[in-house]
């Protein structure tokens, strides 16, 4: 028979290798966790693509400027957009591009002179892709993506 000496041991052991294991689950659980936080930190902030100036009327902006294409890029003449159009035919916020499962799409806000792709006015969300052209009231943009 064991002494109890050896079994209290063999018991405080025990516990010790369950507690180590326990302790590194929980530092892989969380040092994985930081690893998907900063992939999806470097995903939303990574440049994609870029709407190009090729067109303008009556505004300060220079054909050939480039705005960043974000993964939520509005577009208007707040300056709360991401692409700020000093155009008085642009609504404050006048259209929206976003990514959706790996494709790009393009919506109107409700504008009052609309929003046209390629020269056709867009009802509801469109799918974009590069080469596109979007005209927002005399401002026109090219998409180019990465």
């Amino acid at each position: 028979m064991m002494s109890q000496d050896v079994v209290l041991l063999a018991l405080r052991l025990l516990v010790g290798a369950l507690l180590l294991i326990f302790f590194g689950a929980v530092i892989a659980f969380l040092w994985q966790d930081l690893r998907l936080a900063r992939e999806e930190i470097e995903t939303r902030t990574r440049r994609r693509g870029r709407l190009v100036v090729v067109g303008v009327s009556e505004s300060d902006l220079a054909i050939g400027k480039s705005y960043p294409l974000l993964p939520l890029t509005s577009l208007g003449r707040a300056p709360t957009n991401t692409v700020i159009l000093e155009d008085s035919f642009a609504s404050s916020e006048h259209a929206l591009i976003t990514l959706r499962n790996g494709q790009w799409w393009l919506e109107d806000r409700g504008s009052s002179n609309g929003t046209l792709l390629n020269g056709y006015r867009i009802q509801e969300p469109v799918v974009i892709s590069a080469g596109d052209i979007i005209s927002i009231g005399r401002t026109t943009l090219k998409l180019e993506l990465e």
